[in-house]
């Protein structure tokens, strides 16, 4: 971030999303994960409220890995987005960046496996 604000937002956050990650990774541990992830995306929606990007008006690395992890989470439960419009409005205005766009037309893109092989889900290429 380019602001104290932007700063202290991005550090608060990063480990936040690293967490928010390994809950879905567990899911294959902890079957109440879909039951407990309304209340998770809840805490990111309203941390994003209405900031263009979750630091701030600037975009930084959390902004990457967010996108990352709720895109995740939609493969894993599609609708997991519909009661929250600004993180829908995040990932489009994320998906929308130029090279980000660019990426995830190309070939080096693969939007599964996002877990290693012995995962009960996610460890195979769609």
């Amino acid at each position: 971030g380019e602001t104290e604000e932007e700063t202290l937002r991005v550090d608060m956050l990063e480990n936040q999303i690293m967490d928010f990650r390994m809950s879905l990774i567990m899911v294959c541990y902890n079957p109440d994960f879909v039951s407990q992830l309304p209340g998770k995306l809840k805490l990111f929606s309203n941390f994003l409220g209405d900031r263009k990007w979750f630091a701030g008006e600037k975009l930084t690395f959390v902004d990457f890995l967010m996108f990352d992890v709720l895109e995740q989470n939609r493969i894993f439960e599609p609708k997991c987005l519909e009661p929250f419009k600004n993180l829908k409005d995040f990932m489009d205005r994320f998906g929308a960046l130029e090279k980000v766009a660019a990426y995830m037309k190309s070939s080096r893109f693969q939007k599964m496996p996002i877990n290693n092989k012995m995962a009960k889900w996610g460890n195979k290429k769609l």
